[in-house]
């Protein structure tokens, strides 16, 4: 078995299950290319029975058929042992064909069935949910040898037609785990088990640029530096991921394009914007289809919600971006069409890429929240988080806050996040900034405590206005396991 980074809990999960002597239905979702299938198949390698997956509908030729899907089903069983025959002419006869190739190979030990990418084989008008359905119901529950393991990008589709299933399958899982990206933490252990020497300082900006997506980390050549790893990717002629994010949409969500402008939309500002907003920029219909594909999104982790600070109207929930390489990519590719081979070499210094690296920065640490909690000594403590903008006025001063943890315990850290090579100075100008901002706050919520809080990349310069700040964190509590 390979060397698996992180993953610790999902190990220890599908180890149980498979131990576990009883039917077992498990369901691991996730976003695209978060590594769910390379776990199924380094935990379950020595015993896996049968093992499937869907055809991708992202085909720039033709649309994939309901006969291409069970075409390629027949030839998985073929390859597993199962002797000729024609092709089977509906979900049904699939399933049933599958039970009786089980059976076959059935010697009393552990039986492990992986069908992977399972929404992409539920085509239109397939019949394939209620053939999953009798197929459990009808022969696989009952056999306590059998372990089915099922897999899908397509987060919603497994959210809405087997982990929150009405019908036949409802209560039928008995362990479900969503794979999220990696941390810092595992990102740094995963280079370092790739041979890849890295500065935490850039094994940061690679967090930046691809989010902790194993997938894309794995595509790094320890023979180059950060900034040429990242012009092979996105703007070498051949780059690695030229067609990646188109490939991220069309191949997991239904209504593709709608989904790649909502993204764009977010895009266009870090704090997000309302239900309304998002539709009147996008022109979609505020109606069902359009919940569906926002709960698409957040379920796949592109986008998440959040409540503005000292608000509990549902009405002004606001949506963001959350996937860093969608905002890379979006922001170089799409909003700056860069198409200079080595753009990021030759442009490490200039104010563009400066001006990213702090807005990245601060999405960093919002995916970050525990080990902040953590570095605060205040892990046990729940909170909310969110951002806070109040527009400037005749007589107040104008206010945003990215990050704002509220604390159960009545204490609001209030970050402020700034990403540095070099030791960071905290100015006159600046600390009478955050004391300002600080008296505004008390003011709105006099029951609160509010603590300035600095992360930074590198340390703070000890001087006269640093205490302004009452914790300081590093980019080193970022790291933490």
């Amino acid at each position: 078995m390979c060397q698996i980074i992180g993953r610790k809990k999902e190990i220890a999960e599908l180890t149980r299950a498979f131990n576990s002597g009883r039917a077992e239905f498990i369901a691991v979702y996730g976003r695209r290319r978060v590594g769910k299938t390379f776990l199924i198949n380094e935990v379950f390698r020595d015993n896996m029975t049968f093992r499937h997956t869907g055809l991708s509908p992202y085909d720039r030729q033709r649309k994939v058929t309901l006969r291409d899907q069970l075409q390629n089903f027949h030839y998985s069983l073929m390859r597993h042992g199962m002797e000729g025959g024609s092709a089977p002419r509906s979900w049904m006869e699939a399933f049933f064909r599958l039970e009786q190739f089980l059976e076959q190979q059935d010697n009393g030990s552990r039986q492990v069935v992986f069908i992977d990418e399972l929404p992409w084989m539920d085509t239109a008008r397939s019949g394939f949910l209620t053939a999953l359905e009798g197929f459990w119901n009808g022969w696989a529950c009952s056999r306590h040898n059998l372990c089915l393991v099922v897999c899908g990008s397509a987060t919603s589709w497994m959210l809405d037609n087997l982990i929150n299933n009405k019908g036949g399958l409802y209560g039928r899982l008995t362990c479900e785990l969503q794979l999220y990206p990696f941390c810092l933490h595992e990102c740094e252990e995963f280079f370092i088990n790739r041979g890849i020497k890295m500065s935490r300082y850039n094994v940061a900006q690679a967090y930046m640029i691809l989010g902790g997506i194993p997938y894309y980390l794995d595509l790094f050549n320890p023979t180059l530096s950060l900034a040429q790893n990242i012009d092979a990717l996105f703007f070498s002629r051949k780059a690695k991921l030229s067609d990646e994010f188109n490939r991220l949409f069309h191949s997991v969500f239904d209504h593709a394009e709608a989904c790649m402008n909502i993204v764009r939309t977010l895009g266009k500002r870090h704090s997000g914007f309302s239900r309304d907003e998002i539709a009147q920029q996008t022109g979609i219909n505020s109606n069902g289809d359009f919940t569906k594909m926002l709960k698409a999104l957040i379920g796949s982790g592109i986008i998440s919600t959040y409540s503005p600070f000292a608000s509990d109207r549902r009405e002004l929930l606001r949506y963001k971006l959350a996937d860093c390489f969608c905002w890379f990519w979006l922001h170089f590719k799409e909003q700056m069409h860069i198409d200079e081979a080595d753009y990021w070499m030759h442009h490490l210094k200039e104010s563009e890429i400066s001006a990213w690296r702090g807005i990245a920065f601060e999405e960093v640490c919002m995916q970050h929240i525990a080990q902040i909690k953590q570095a605060l000594h205040v892990g046990g403590v729940s909170s909310r988080e969110s951002s806070l903008i109040i527009r400037a006025d005749g007589e107040h001063e104008g206010m945003q806050i990215d990050l704002i943890i509220n604390r159960a315990d009545d204490v609001v850290n209030v970050c402020e996040m700034k990403f540095c090579k070099a030791e960071y100075t905290v100015t006159k100008s600046y600390s009478e900034k955050i004391a300002r901002r600080i008296a505004s706050l008390e003011q709105m919520m006099p029951s609160k405590t509010f603590h300035p809080t600095l992360i930074t990349a590198a340390p703070v310069r000890q001087n006269e206005y640093a205490d302004v700040f009452i914790s300081k964190l590093t980019i080193n509590d970022l790291f933490t396991d």
